[in-house]
Formats: C-alpha cells, sequence, structure tokens
C-alpha cells in the first residue's frame, strides 16, 4: 500500500497549507484512533505531545477532536521532547502516542508522527492504513463514547527522572559548565533542570520561545550561537539540541563541533570495551561518514547501514538485536534507554565520557579522520521527477565512475522537503567538488 502523506519521519508540511491542515490533523486523529481501536473496546489512550511552534495549539486542538470523536482518551503533554512521547506512552499504557513537531525545521512548518503502544515509531505499512482511512473516512462513535482529554501536568518530570537513570548512580556533573542549546524548543525546560540537578553549572541558549523562534539562528542546525558561547564563558563542552530534542551536536571546550558520526564512535567503542555493544555492531543511515565505517573496521566492529531516517535506523536495530545506532546529523538511538533518538540522552552519555575519563571534550569528540563529504540541496517543484531527466541521470553514472575505488555518490530525495540532496565522498576534495557541481547543475537545468 503506497502512501501520499507520510514521509520518513511522519506528516510535515507548511502549517495552514495543504497537506499540513486543521482539518488533515483531525481526519489523522480519527484515522489513527480509529486504527488503534478496532476492537471497539474501552479505555483506549492517547498521548500527545509537541514543540513551541505557534502552529502546536491549532494541531493539537483538531487532533484531540479527531481521536475523540473515536472514543479514544487524550492526554496532553505540553511542550516535550519526542523522545519523552515515546516514553510516556509505554508508561501510561497507551495505545498510540503523537508528536506535533517538524523537528529541526523552521516555525513555519509543522508535522505529526505517530507511536506505537511500545513506544517505537509506526511500520510504513501502519501508516499506510491510517492514510487510507483518513482518504476513505471513519465511522464516528456513538455520543455516549465520545472521549475525554486532560492535561498531565508531570510529564516533563517523568521523563526527566527516566533520563537521569540512564546514569551509573552517583555519576555527578558537578565541577563541569556546560552549555546547552534548546533551540527555544520543546526541551527549553527540561534540558537545563537535568543538567542543573545533575551538579553541572548550566549557561543556557535557546530557552526563550515566542512560537516563531525556534530553530531560528540556533540549535542543531545552527550551532555558532552556543559556540560562541561556549569560548566566551570558558565552558568545558555545549549541547546543541533541535526543537524536538531528538538530535544533538557536542561543541567542545575551543568551540568545534562534533556531529553523529563522531558521537556514535565515541559511544560504540566504549561500549564494545565495556561488553555492552550488542551484536558487535553499530547501526547507521547511508549518509554516515565513511571514516567511520573505516574506524569501526579498525575496532573488529561493522556498520550496518540503513536508508535515511532514524525509525529505519531503529527498525534495523531491533530486527539485529542491536542496541546503538543513528544519524550524522544527530540522532543517536540507544535502546537500552529509549525507543527514538533523544539529544539530551546522548549529550548527558558524552558528559559521562568526560567524567570517567578525565579528558576534556576536545579529546574525545574526534574519534576519527572524515573522509572529505560535499552534501547539496536543490529544491524543486512538487510533482516533478528530476531524477528520471536522461541527463540528470547520465551526470550521476558519470560521477559514479569518476569516483570509484575513492568514493562514493549518494543520490536521494528528501523525505520532509521538496529537495534533491546530492551528496558524494571522495578522497580528492578537487574531485568532490567537481562531480558534486556536476549533479547539481544538471539538477538544477532540469527543473528551470
Amino acid at each position: 500500500m503506497t502512501r501520499k502523506l507520510f514521509g520518513t519521519d511522519g506528516v510535515r508540511g507548511r502549517a495552514n497549507t495543504a497537506p499540513m491542515t486543521a482539518e488533515l490533523a483531525l481526519r489523522l486523529g480519527a484515522a489513527a484512533g480509529r486504527y488503534f481501536r478496532r476492537d471497539g473496546s474501552a479505555a483506549h489512550r492517547v498521548v500527545i505531545g509537541k514543540d513551541t511552534r505557534l502552529s502546536g495549539y491549532m494541531f493539537e486542538n483538531a487532533l484531540t477532536a479527531g481521536f475523540a470523536s473515536t472514543g479514544m482518551n487524550v492526554f496532553l503533554l505540553g511542550p516535550s521532547p519526542t523522545p519523552a512521547v515515546g516514553m510516556i506512552t509505554t508508561s501510561m499504557r497507551a495505545d498510540v502516542g503523537v508528536m506535533i513537531s517538524a523537528s529541526h525545521n523552521p516555525h513555519q512548518d509543522n508535522g505529526i508522527k505517530f507511536f506505537g503502544p511500545d513506544g517505537f515509531k509506526l511500520s510504513d505499512e501502519a501508516e499506510a492504513e491510517i492514510e487510507h482511512m483518513v482518504f476513505n473516512g471513519v465511522e464516528p462513535v456513538a455520543a455516549e463514547n465520545i472521549g475525554r482529554a486532560k492535561r498531565i501536568e508531570d510529564g516533563r518530570y517523568r521523563y526527566m527522572e527516566r533520563i537521569k537513570a540512564s546514569l551509573p548512580q552517583g555519576l555527578t556533573f558537578a565541577g563541569l559548565k556546560v552549555v546547552v542549546d534548546c533551540a527555544n524548543g520543546a526541551s527549553y525546560k527540561t534540558a537545563p533542570e537535568v543538567l542543573w540537578e545533575l551538579g553541572a553549572d548550566v549557561v543556557p541558549v535557546g530557552v526563550s520561545p515566542n512560537g516563531t523562534n525556534i530553530n531560528y539562528k540556533c540549535g542543531s542546525t545552527d550551532t555558532r550561537l552556543a559556540a560562541e558561547t561556549v569560548v566566551a564563558h570558558g565552558a568545558d563542552l555545549g549541547i546543541c539540541l533541535d526543537g524536538d530534542a531528538d538530535r544533538v551536536m557536542i561543541i567542545d571546550e575551543t568551540g568545534q563541533v562534533a556531529d553523529g558520526d563522531q558521537l556514535m564512535a565515541l559511544l560504540a567503542r566504549r561500549w564494545s570495551v565495556a561488553g555492552r555493544l550488542r551484536g558487535g555492531a553499530l547501526v547507521a543511515t547511508v549518509m554516515s561518514n565513511l571514516g567511520l565505517e573505516h574506524y569501526l573496521e579498525s575496532l573488529d566492529l561493522r556498520l550496518e547501514r540503513t536508508s535515511v531516517g532514524d525509525r529505519y535506523v531503529v527498525e534495523r536495530m531491533r530486527d539485529g538485536g542491536f542496541n546503538l545506532g543513528g544519524e550524522q546529523s544527530g540522532h543517536i538511538v540507544m535502546t537500552d534507554h529509549a525507543t527514538t533518538g533523544d539529544g539530551l540522552l546522548a549529550g548527558l552519555q558524552f558528559m559521562a565520557a568526560m567524567v570517567e575519563t578525565n579528558k576534556p571534550a576536545s579529546a574525545l569528540s574526534k574519534s576519527f579522520d572524515v573522509v572529505p563529504q560535499r552534501l547539496e540541496n536543490v529544491k524543486y517543484s512538487l510533482g516533478a521527477d528530476p531524477l528520471t531527466e536522461p541527463n540528470v541521470k547520465k551526470a550521476i553514472a558519470d560521477a559514479e565512475a569518476r569516483v570509484v575505488g575513492r568514493g562514493r555518490v549518494l543520490i536521494r530525495r528528501s523525505g520532509t522537503e521538496p529537495l534533491i540532496r546530492v551528496m558524494a565522498e571522495c578522497d580528492d576534495e578537487a574531485l568532490l567538488g567537481a562531480v558534486i557541481d556536476q549533479i547539481a547543475g544538471e539538477i538544477r537545468k532540469s527543473v528551470a
């Protein structure tokens, strides 16, 4: 069953513009409510969280109406990190969890993503079935069976206690000064409070959300503010989260940024030495740097690659019995502790490594030398299909032939935006630039 609404991470788009309208959110809520309440029994529950976007109020209310119309009781968390929704869905024995967020995108965008009763994101097949119900309609319940809605006031505290419990008992961050950039997003209260409670001297930035400043010149996709703050305050490190706090970038004491690949490399080595790394492998996407793969091979570990999207990483982890995975973009998934990427959890693990090794962030944030990599995004109009154009296909084939044995070329459509992502890696930076320009140029010509 093909999907039209769902991308790699739920349904996403510009708020108040199709498909991201209040009407669609209501229909999605009704469809998901019917999907998870097919036995017709009472006492079914849905947990709904959101980030700090202005449009979150609209979608929260619309989803609540849709779920209640099918007899689901709704529990509203308010602003909450995405991993908190997955965790609380399981702890409350809910049938489904929903996060209203467009993650790292600007405030004009929003999205809706679902978690099953086990706290994991839904499969492609489940999303396709819900989508089918959206387009074909859902029968509402009788008036006396309409669901109720209730706000959960202590959701973030439940999450905070769970995430602190991921660390060894007695470990403290006393003596460490940390800048935490919450991207004016869902973690603006949670992350600084957790770090402070663990003993750190906390310098918070990006903690003044106004509905329109989420991810704006801050957070994991724009680390300049946090890097400047680390240096200015003489901090030991910086932790940069995105709008829904499922991604992280680490900044060392000099202001240098470490991405998800470097953090996964550190954790894989530490966990392997400690006998904690299940399956002798790390799971990451096709976007992760070749340098990471080579580094793992030097440790007699494997890199298992998946399609882009943290839920595909998690699916492979669950299928293969692995417990560590993630994405270069900063999704770090540790299934011993969480069901999805958790930026703050990953940041705490990095800080624990600093404490346990007594090494500075700069000594831990670069495990391997990267193979030169370049990514260029090319916009196209919805409905167009530039990758089917003969000149584009030829340019890609030519580029692949030029880097064979020295690197690789990866061309894909974004699952969340109308973009063609042109990525290549090569040990020759001049050749790398040439092949990227060649492919991107042909794509631009095809969409002009």
